[in-house]
């Protein structure tokens, strides 16, 4: 059975913090199957320095939800039950749950320590900017609530190799941790002269200790929790040949059937083209020039070339390892790397993900089901849910592209004879006025009627005796034609 497997982000920054999301998707996970989402890319279980934290400041990686830790036994999502709860939920709607996986640094330490630093410049971690000097750090982590449960490790100062918080004067700085065999990690992003520094305390991947006891907590969370994949954050921070070594275990630990996807922020093709080469090809990245060309689209308007929209793209250089993606938590408004694609070009970028040949592409819950937080944005699920829909029924088959305008571009495809009514032509148009294109379907579509799932147009196209349509698209706008249904 041919099919086109989807992704669904299952949160956004500023998802609800009542502790019900888990509940949440365990009570959606239905609807989602039949809109079309084949698995959900939920946010990080463990438990973080606060219950309103969306995870990334992972204090303990073994407390999921378990035990009375930083204010409450629940994380910002639900408790560990809830959590097992919503996976078997997914499951059973035969949905496929990647866990976000946060492994570069540690926040919301128990006990401070006294150690050495030098003090290095921000903007060129490689340059020491001080002499040697002492500082009190928050690097000890003891988890006195979980008391050994799973696993006894002590985190100490020796487990990490940078901090950026002086409790004993206040100051705050990237503080480079010294002793034996300390030192950045080198097979890192070079940004910022060597990028294996990003926040807290950052935990040193050359410590054979630490490298075993993450790795042993990876299997842990996929036994505890019985996962399909994880999604790796901040990967440019993390020594790539750790990210390789973790992926092997964790495929050997599942029989080689575990999904894994990493994020690589960086536009650069070649740059994560080498973070690939490092990892054995082991996992698939995002596509984070994809995103940044329909950002840039989305802002120049009838000043940008479509044609070019896949230039210097994942998808289009390395599309086995490509997971494609329009917006983010990242990237979405008030956020670090805000990047946010317009309103307008939205539904458009959404059916350049979904309706490809090529990438495994994800839909954002803040833009299907809106944004909350001080300045919300309202879902955008009337304008996805088609595109999901040809997706899962219609876009199969070969791919023609007709690139031939710099505002108005489309592509076909030709359908699959094992699916009954598949097929689709899709055209785009970022000019100011109505476009049409002629797409040719195939002779044996002869007489068909097509019309515009996205109900952005309603009239009928009938294809003619050559097996071409003339398809039409309004101003600024998407629309995906299919043969129409009796």
């Amino acid at each position: 059975m041919i099919l086109n497997h989807t992704i669904m982000q299952y949160f956004e920054w500023y998802t609800n913090g009542d502790g019900n999301h888990w509940n949440r998707l365990k009570e959606d996970a239905a609807t989602l199957k039949e809109r079309g989402i084949d698995a959900v890319w939920i946010p990080p279980v463990t438990k973080a320095d606060n219950n309103q934290n969306p995870g990334y400041s992972v204090y303990d990686h073994f407390d999921i939800g378990e035990f009375d830790q930083k204010g409450s036994v629940r994380t910002k999502y639900g408790t560990k039950e809830e959590l097992k709860a919503a996976i078997q939920a997914c499951h059973d709607n035969d949905i496929k749950v990647y866990v976000d996986v946060v492994m570069n640094h540690k926040a919301g330490a128990d006990e401070t320590e006294v150690f050495q630093v030098v003090e290095v410049d921000p903007e060129n971690r490689t340059e020491v900017i001080s002499e040697p000097f002492d500082i009190e750090g928050y690097t000890k982590f003891t988890f006195p609530g979980r008391n050994g449960k799973y696993s006894d490790f002590i985190w100490n100062y020796t487990h990490f190799n940078g901090t950026d918080y002086d409790h004993a004067t206040g100051n705050t700085g990237v503080y480079r941790i010294l002793g034996e065999n300390k030192g950045w990690n080198e097979n890192v992003d070079d940004e910022k002269g060597n990028f294996d520094y990003l926040m807290f305390s950052n935990i040193d991947y050359k410590h054979p200790d630490v490298r075993n006891e993450m790795i042993e907590w990876g299997k842990w969370l996929i036994d505890e929790l019985g996962i399909d994949g994880m999604r790796l954050d901040a990967i440019k921070h993390i020594e790539s040949y750790f990210v390789r070594d973790f992926v092997q275990a964790m495929n050997e630990h599942t029989d080689n059937n575990f999904y894994f996807v990493g994020e690589f922020w960086r536009a650069d093709v070649q740059t994560n083209e080498s973070f690939l080469v490092d990892a054995d090809y082991s996992l698939d990245l995002f596509d984070v020039a994809l995103h940044y060309n329909l950002k840039e689209a989305s802002e120049a308007g009838a000043a940008y070339d479509l044609r070019t929209i896949f230039d210097n793209t994942l998808v289009k250089e390395n599309p086995l390892n490509a997971v494609t993606f329009v917006d983010n938590h990242d990237s979405q408004p008030g956020e670090a790397l805000e990047s946010f694609v317009k309103d307008w070009f939205k539904q458009s970028a959404y059916a350049l993900t979904l309706l490809r040949y090529d990438g495994f592409p994800v839909v954002f819950y803040g833009d299907y089901y809106g944004i909350a937080g001080d300045a919300p944005v309202e879902g955008k699920q009337m304008a996805i849910d088609p595109l999901l829909y040809v997706r899962k029924k219609k876009a199969f088959g070969q791919q023609d592209d007709y690139f031939d305008h710099e505002n108005v571009i489309g592509w076909v495809r030709r359908g699959a004879k094992e699916v009954d009514h598949s097929g689709c032509a899709v055209i785009i148009n970022s000019g100011t006025e109505d476009a049409e294109k002629i797409m040719f379907v195939g002779k044996e579509r002869q007489g068909q009627v097509w019309i515009d799932y996205t109900n952005t147009r309603d009239e009928e196209v009938i294809i003619d005796e050559e097996g071409n349509g003339l398809f039409k698209v309004n101003p600024g706008s998407v629309s995906v034609y299919c043969q129409k249904e009796e």
